[in-house]
């Protein structure tokens, strides 16, 4: 039994001021056949790194393509993803025969002239392998689901988690029920549920944790297979955004039907009930001063690099500083140019620096401080879950009674190694600033006293009702007050 698998993913927000292009594949995740590092998957890696780890005891052949990934910015330059693309598939014709796919992909990526950029792959690689090939595909929660890529599909398997941290595990499912329908033992058929809402669903919360909760003991029982929800990714202008829920059941349409509907009219139901509450920059610093224990983790998504954002907004940094809070933490801020001249001033330098505040109006104006360097690191990187984020050089500066993380690679806060990796210990300190929607909830969560989600000026805006999309087809809740439930569409 051959099985070809490879990856080619980003998260893309086409309202993102920050273009994507090859050079960001390969500051991130860039690995030609064979060169995948073998101590832990990276983004959207997990199906390669799970066959891998499975391939000889199980009796299969696993054949590696590249593995192409970059952190959520903006639309993908057209050459290069048809570059990337392309390449993958020669791999896969070169690779012929193959019984299977384990394919690696986001969900949410958009390439200049292609809108579905995975059901673009997909339907390419079908046509290579053929209709008895079995593909399998292992997709991010905030995904566009559409239905180009389920018709292509055999098998299509979503994180459960937000934040992520059972990719492995999904990836393994993957894995098993392309191996399970490549013996014989289960025919799997998906049926998709569509909710005409866009919302956020931290599974971190109730009442998601218990909706999760309950998907995952359904599966494996009476011909039940998988049960995934599209979450959406709502910085994504394209026309089939939206939350939908996918099952796949043994050979039981009318099952599977049945049970999408079910859950999708259950989501339906929590329109505007599954989101976090936000307050604004001063009275969530005010709030976090006055708890009574630390630390105290303040969240800022609207500056969140895992959504396409620059982070290098200054907007809780300057109210921190202006406000005089003591025992206080911010990371990170993407900000290169001030890293590289943290590291030529050195270590316990004092020195005048400008910082943040560079990409967009919604950056926010600069900083400008005389600091002191009291952190850098090379080539450092954060966890996330069982995968690792490189962070670039850092590096880590004081201002008054706040300690501030400059990073050189663009990302979101997921793991406490942002900080440790510089000397600074969150647990220790009264506030701790992460810029970040959910994901740092993975690694902050089991740390904190206190979480406060507030508001800033940064670009992602916490009410999809704001944003100025083009190309999402109407009507759709909270754009439409009264939207309702398209219900099952595959």
């Amino acid at each position: 039994m051959r099985l070809f698998t490879a990856t080619l993913a980003t998260e893309t927000n086409t309202f993102s001021p920050l273009p994507t292009s090859l050079q960001n594949y390969q500051e991130s995740v860039f690995f030609r056949p064979g060169d995948h590092p073998a101590d832990a998957p990276r983004m959207c890696t997990a199906p390669l790194f799970v066959g891998r780890a499975r391939a000889e005891a199980e009796d299969f052949e696993l054949i590696e393509g590249s593995c192409f990934a970059a952190s959520p910015a903006g639309t993908t330059n057209r050459a290069d993803y048809e570059f990337m693309r392309d390449e993958i598939l020669e791999q896969l014709k070169a690779a012929l025969p193959v019984d299977g796919l384990l394919l690696g992909l986001h969900g949410a990526m958009v390439a200049h002239g292609y809108d579905d950029v995975e059901g673009d792959i997909i339907e390419r690689a079908r046509a290579i392998v053929g209709p008895k090939c079995v593909i399998g595909v292992e997709l991010d929660p905030h995904c566009h689901l559409t239905r180009k890529r389920v018709a292509k599909a055999d098998i299509i398997v979503l994180y459960k988690e937000f934040p992520h941290t059972d990719v492995v595990e999904r990836a393994e499912d993957v894995l098993d029920l392309v191996l399970a329908t490549l013996r014989g033992k289960i025919r799997p058929v998906m049926s998709v549920y569509d909710c005409r809402q866009i919302q956020s669903y931290p599974t971190t919360l109730q009442p998601m944790r218990g909706l999760v909760d309950r998907i995952k003991a359904m599966e494996g029982k009476e011909g039940i297979l998988s049960i995934s929800i599209a979450h959406c990714f709502p910085y994504g202008d394209v026309a089939e955004i939206g939350t939908r829920v996918l099952v796949i059941a043994d050979g039981d349409k009318k099952k599977a039907d049945a049970l999408a509907t079910s859950l999708g009219e259950e989501l339906v139901s929590l329109r505007g009930k599954t989101r976090p509450p936000y307050v604004d920059i001063q009275t969530g610093v005010r709030d976090g001063v006055a708890f009574n224990d630390l630390p105290v983790v303040i969240a800022d998504p609207a500056d969140n690099a895992g959504g396409g954002a620059p982070s290098d907004n200054t907007d809780i940094l300057k109210h921190l500083i202006e406000t005089e809070v003591e025992d206080a933490c911010i990371g990170p801020i993407w900000d290169p140019i001030a890293v590289r001249l943290c590291f030529d001033a050195g270590l316990g330098a004092r020195f005048d620096l400008r910082f943040g505040g560079k990409i967009a109006v919604t950056s926010g104006t600069p900083v400008d401080a005389h600091v002191e360097v009291i952190g850098l690191a090379r080539d450092a990187w954060q966890s996330f879950g069982p995968t690792q984020v490189p962070v670039g050089d850092c590096a880590a500066v004081r201002v008054g009674g706040v300690d501030v993380v400059l990073i050189a690679k663009r990302t979101q806060a997921t793991g406490l190694e942002l900080f440790t990796n510089l000397g600074i210990e969150p647990t220790q300190k009264k506030i701790v600033v992460v810029k970040s929607t959910n994901h740092f909830m993975a690694a902050y969560g089991p740390i904190a006293k206190k979480v406060i989600y507030v508001d800033s000026s940064g670009p992602l805006k916490r009410d999809p009702a704001r944003i100025a999309y083009t190309k999402v087809e109407r009507p759709i809740w909270p754009l439409d007050a009264n939207a309702a439930p398209r219900g099952l569409i595959f």
